[in-house]
């Protein structure tokens, strides 16, 4: 597999929606509208916002709303959730919730779910009021929530979102993910962005499991990617630093904003966290144009997904928009 194959994957962009040190939410989530309006224009396929809460760097936590806002500002790119923490909250809601957003977007809205909390288990009670609801629930959950869009649930129906058939997506980062969606017949996105142990099996685990379904008939993967392109590699690699810093910070037990970038930040790590950094290396593209098509091309050719879901942590508002727009032709060259 060659250079060419990059242009045959489809890339779309995954926001957190990042709150940077010395900015607010409200500068967050105008910053997500004009990268959504710049992805647009450069040509990717989707815009997905993550569910995250009491994070002080996220401003993504009301993830429906955040969709409407960015989905209101576009006029053709996907937006969806990347994703939806389904045991957070009822199905009939997330139905409600994008039936609507569907029903505003026709044909632009994507539906992907995760059974993460997307937080602490404080914070989860907080959400849920009750920690009885088991994440061994989730494939019942999901279950219900396709027959609210199907039309077929009985008594019960979601207003709007009956008979919509919003596209839904099954996100994981174990096998068990890759195993629901290829018994359901959905698409599936691996999120080997930040949780890459588990990657090749987890897409043995899909594509052989997969069962023709209403929604597909064959396997859709899509796998989560960090990218952070610049003119140089010395450039990226500074960029980068924010990423790894917060990165660090949170697997410590320390979110908060992201920070600006550190020269040299990698050279101050201990042995534990190098060893965390290297791991989410293992999915990553930091450096100039060229050495970041050559780390995608190895990727694609050892992985061989229908799409990449793009994450680029960068504190510059305008450097992660020329990320984004480098990475756009390497994909597109003419």
């Amino acid at each position: 597999m060659t250079a060419s194959a990059l242009s045959n994957v489809k890339l779309s962009v995954l926001d957190l929606s990042p709150v940077v040190e010395g900015a607010s939410a409200r500068e967050a989530l105008a910053n997500s509208l004009d990268l959504a309006r710049h992805a647009e224009a450069l040509g990717y396929q989707r815009y997905w916002l993550a569910e995250h809460h009491n994070m002080q760097g996220i401003a993504s936590a009301a993830t429906a709303v955040v969709i409407g806002y960015v989905a209101g500002g576009t006029t053709r790119i996907r937006v969806g959730a990347g994703g939806v923490m389904l045991p957070n909250h009822s199905p009939l809601v997330i139905a409600e919730q994008f039936g609507t957003l569907e029903s505003l977007y026709p044909g632009r809205i994507d539906l992907g779910l995760g059974r993460a909390p997307g937080t602490d288990q404080i914070t989860a009670q907080a959400l849920r009021r009750t920690l009885t609801g088991d994440v061994d629930q989730f494939p019942q959950d999901v279950m219900e929530l396709l027959r609210y869009f199907s039309g077929t649930s009985g008594r019960v129906q979601a207003v709007p979102g009956q008979g919509l058939n919003v596209p839904v997506w099954i996100l994981g980062s174990s096998l068990f993910g890759a195993s629901l969606a290829g018994a359901l017949g959905l698409p599936f996105a691996f999120a080997s962005h930040f949780a890459p142990a588990a990657l090749m099996q987890a897409i043995e685990v899909y594509r052989s499991r997969f069962r023709p379904s209403a929604y597909l008939d064959k396997p859709y993967l899509m796998l989560g990617f960090n990218v952070c392109a610049a003119d140089t590699d010395e450039a990226a690699m500074l960029l980068r630093s924010s990423a790894l810093q917060s990165f660090v910070r949170l697997r410590s037990g320390s979110p908060g904003k992201l920070p600006p970038p550190v020269p040299d930040f990698e050279s101050t790590l201990s042995p534990a966290d190098r060893y965390m950094v290297d791991q989410i290396g293992v999915c990553s593209a930091v450096g100039n144009p060229e050495t970041v098509r050559a780390r995608l091309v190895e990727f694609i050719t050892q992985t061989n997904p229908d799409e990449l879901m793009v994450v680029a942590q960068i504190y510059s508002h305008t450097a992660r928009k020329r990320s984004y727009e480098l990475l756009s032709k390497l994909a597109h060259p003419n």
